[in-house]
């Protein structure tokens, strides 16, 4: 279906609006029952239609729908308390809820004609990569697009989709802002208007669906285009790295769910070889406690910095670089503290947790996965340690800077 088929083919939905208390509270209902499917979710390497289904009727892909528009406006801090509900349940569909609610985040760096077309779905479903990865040649009235983009997770059930492509003019690249390797900028357009590609074996997230994606000389008007450096809308949602803040909302969630199966395994367990109870083994109850201890403390970074995040740019403010480092550094905390959470309970468990269907042994695998995603690798943390100290960020989108 070509962009303009969409365009007047999109309904006008409106329907009343949902509260905050509201759909975490439908995403805490629909955690069990993603569990009971995590296993068919893993099988399908997508997410089933019906789980999408589930997950479009807590309001999740409208989480950050502006009130002015009818929707719930969540802040950083609810968004990510959503997301975590949903990973207690399954983390491919959690993680497909995080990346597909961005659409009205990426509206507010549209024009007000395009934003409602997008949102005229209130659960619109946005999945790509926003990092250029394709071209962009300018033609009149807008792009004719070219590359191959990775990692489109929940694409197999979007309604949009976006591509990072830097800009080119006569097949030369256009110069971007000082230190830029060239004019980077974020296409819009219906998924029907790309070539989905079936690559996604993978050892974790297997059921995000997070397949390649390219096109080719793929036209997209100028209006279906857009730069972080330049937001439509104030506040919070116009930072430019606005659409990473719930992403910890995941590993936080999948760690919480392993703690709480092996406190439920521990309080029948027995140590086959001393006959001890699990609930009075000393090393249980140790490892238990950091388990814990690590998890309390990456679950408070995260929700305080972005709290305090939130606060100031809603009131206008601009943000330290301290304020600025402390979500970056927390959210890399989350991912990475999630994951050795989750294998000291695995090797806690022993033997029995290499078995499928072992929730240990997913939940490991689905750790091991997300902390191979850009925004949890080193690179990260030194761009957050060059931004303190002046220097040159190997990945400045990820502190916020655009280049």
């Amino acid at each position: 279906m070509s962009l303009i088929d969409v365009l007047e083919s999109v309904p006008a939905v409106r329907e009343p609006s949902l509260s905050a208390e509201e759909i975490l509270a439908r995403a805490r209902a629909v955690a069990p029952r993603l569990r009971e499917r995590a296993e068919d979710i893993e099988a399908c390497r997508q997410l089933p239609a019906d789980i999408v289904g589930l997950l479009r009727g807590t309001g999740v892909f409208r989480m950050a729908r502006p009130r002015a528009w009818g929707g719930p406006e969540l802040d950083a801090v609810q968004q990510t308390e959503v997301i975590e509900a949903l990973a207690m349940g399954d983390a491919s569909a959690a993680w497909c809820a995080m990346i597909g609610m961005d659409t009205p985040i990426y509206a507010g760096f549209l024009g007000e004609e395009v934003a409602r077309r997008l949102l005229a779905d209130p659960d619109a479903v946005t999945a790509g990569a926003i990092m250029p990865m394709g071209r962009a040649e300018r033609v009149p009235g807008g792009y004719r697009v070219s590359g191959q983009w990775h990692f489109g997770s929940g694409i197999t059930h979007s309604t949009w989709v976006v591509a990072g492509v830097l800009v080119t003019r006569g097949g030369e690249l256009e110069p971007g802002p000082p230190g830029a390797h060239g004019n980077w900028r974020i296409v819009v357009a219906p998924a029907g208007d790309f070539e989905v590609q079936d690559t996604w074996y993978t050892t974790g997230l297997a059921g995000s669906g997070s397949r390649d994606y390219r096109a080719q000389n793929l036209y997209v008007p100028e209006d279906f285009t857009f730069s972080f450096a330049a937001p439509r809308v104030t506040g919070a949602n116009a930072a430019p790295d606005a659409v990473l803040r719930n992403m910890p909302g995941v590993p936080l969630g999948v760690a919480r769910a392993a703690i709480d199966h092996v406190r439920r395994v521990a309080a029948t367990r027995v140590d086959r070889a001393t006959g001890q109870p699990w609930a009075e083994s000393y090393r249980v109850q140790t490892v238990i406690a950091q388990a814990e201890m690590d998890l309390s403390a990456a679950r408070y970074a995260v929700y305080g910095s972005l709290r305090e995040q939130w606060e100031i740019l809603e009131a206008g403010d601009v943000l330290t670089r301290d304020e600025q480092v402390a979500t970056v550094l927390a959210r890399v905390g989350a991912f990475r503290t999630a994951r050795s959470v989750v294998a000291a309970l695995f090797d806690l468990v022993g033997s029995a947790a290499i078995y499928r269907p072992s929730v240990l042994d997913r939940w490991l695998r689905d750790c091991n996965t997300m902390c191979q995603h850009v925004i949890a690798q080193d690179q990260v943390i030194q761009s957050a340690g060059a931004h303190l100290l002046g220097g040159t960020p190997h990945n400045p989108y990820s502190v916020g800077v655009i280049q």
